[in-house]
């Protein structure tokens, strides 16, 4: 049976949340007027709020129907049969995500979500992937600022490459620097996931493409051994690069879309990607590799988690958006064809402004191809759990309507 008929396009779950609130005003203010819609989520009162602000926002247009529902079982059921698609800002994803995906998955609902949790994805593709595939539900995770930027940005180069060169992409290296402040639920969620899942777990889901459906051949790595020790890397276009804080975050939804598209072929049999940021010099990139190991070996422990949570925002609190306008986010990515000339395109992706509104425009605009786009390799492929690659150019052409800068060319 078609999904056409159902009551909602779409249905956005966590309205009241910080990120969840700005998906709902870019939805109020750039999506089609027609568009049929809810808001959901467990507090009438506070989504009445939400739709009274978002009125104010666009005066000419309905307000959304408002959907009052807790996150379970048949609840979620009910809410996943009256819609073609639905996007989720509740988070951690870990906690509240996996009913959401199972009621997606099996009533062939389409889904997009703004969680970073690699772990959880990894754990949602091996639970539901087969399930949405067979119902024909297209799922996108990671669909914010993770993991969008740096998926994007792989997608654009290496297609570029092909479509110019016909040749495959033997690396993307990605440069990424951002100004930021997270919200509550981000810093929770970074907390929180050391309690949920085990060391094993987490080092497995964030292993070189765990998440594909494919495995790569074997090549030789670009990297030294001593580059890797020291956390530093140089490149003759980006200059001097150390670790970011999002890399193997990033680098796991684009190898899951690199073996998505056409089983590894559209990119080239030998991809391999890796994000840094910027270092001033050669020191401060050592040091801030070793920071980071650091860090992450102290939030290991759960004395210092628990403190650490003492001192974050809230959860559904975030930064004044006011405070936020001068955040960006700079992604530059060099793309090395797979040849012995090994040439070079050179690819940009910015925005400025809050993240948390560019996860909100993100989220809003993959719902629109997904739902009145046209034949993208996401409908192609027949539903699963899928990347923000797999919505291809249509994807990249709506973000650029939308204050993001995406430029590709040949060095």
């Amino acid at each position: 049976m078609s999904t056409a008929s159902r009551q909602y396009e779409l249905v956005l779950l966590g309205a009241t949340g910080y990120t969840g609130k700005l998906t709902a005003e870019h939805i109020t203010t750039s999506l089609p007027t027609d568009l049929k819609w809810a808001i959901a989520g467990r507090n009438e009162k506070k989504l009445a709020n939400v739709a009274q602000e978002l009125k104010k926002l666009n005066p000419d247009r309905p307000q959304p129907d408002i959907k009052v529902l807790e996150l379970k079982g048949e609840e979620l059921d009910s809410l996943a049969k009256s819609t073609r698609l639905i996007i989720t800002t509740v988070g951690p994803f870990m906690k509240y995500g996996t009913p959401v995906v199972e009621a997606c998955a099996k009533n062939r609902t389409h889904y997009i979500d703004s969680t970073g949790e690699v772990p959880w994805v990894h754990e949602m593709i091996n639970k539901y992937h087969d399930t949405a595939k067979t119902n024909g539900a297209i799922m996108i995770p990671q669909c914010g600022v993770d993991s969008v930027p740096a998926d994007i940005i792989a997608y654009v180069v290496a297609t570029h490459i092909r479509k110019t060169l016909g040749l495959g992409t033997a690396e993307v290296l990605n440069a990424a620097e951002m100004k930021a402040k997270p919200s509550g639920g981000t810093l929770l969620t970074a907390l929180s996931l050391f309690d949920h899942y085990s060391l094993v777990q987490i080092g497995k889901s964030l292993s070189p493409f765990a998440l594909s459906p494919v495995q790569p051949q074997p090549s030789a790595s670009s990297q030294s051994i001593m580059s890797k020790i020291l956390g530093v890397r140089q490149d003759k276009d980006l200059g001097i690069l150390t670790d970011w804080v999002q890399a193997k975050v990033d680098a796991a939804i684009v190898q899951r879309s690199w073996g998505l598209l056409d089983g590894g072929k559209l990119y080239g049999p030998k991809f391999q990607f890796n994000e840094y940021m910027a270092a001033k010099s050669t020191l401060s990139g050592v040091l801030v590799h070793f920071g980071m190991v650091f860090g992450m070996a102290l939030l290991a422990l759960p004395p210092v988690r628990w403190v650490a949570k003492k001192l974050v925002y809230q959860p559904g609190d975030g930064p004044e958006i006011e405070s936020t306008k001068n955040d960006y986010a700079n992604y530059k990515a060099v793309g090395i064809a797979d040849s012995s000339k090994q040439e070079r395109a050179i690819a940009e992706f910015k925005f400025k402004g809050s993240m948390y509104y560019f996860t909100g425009l993100a989220l809003a605009e993959a719902a629109m191809v997904v739902l009145r786009g046209g034949e993208t390799e996401a409908k192609k492929l027949g539903g699963g759990i899928l990347t923000p690659a797999t919505l291809g150019d249509e994807y990249v052409e709506r973000l650029g309507k939308v204050n993001t800068e995406i430029h590709v060319q040949l060095e």
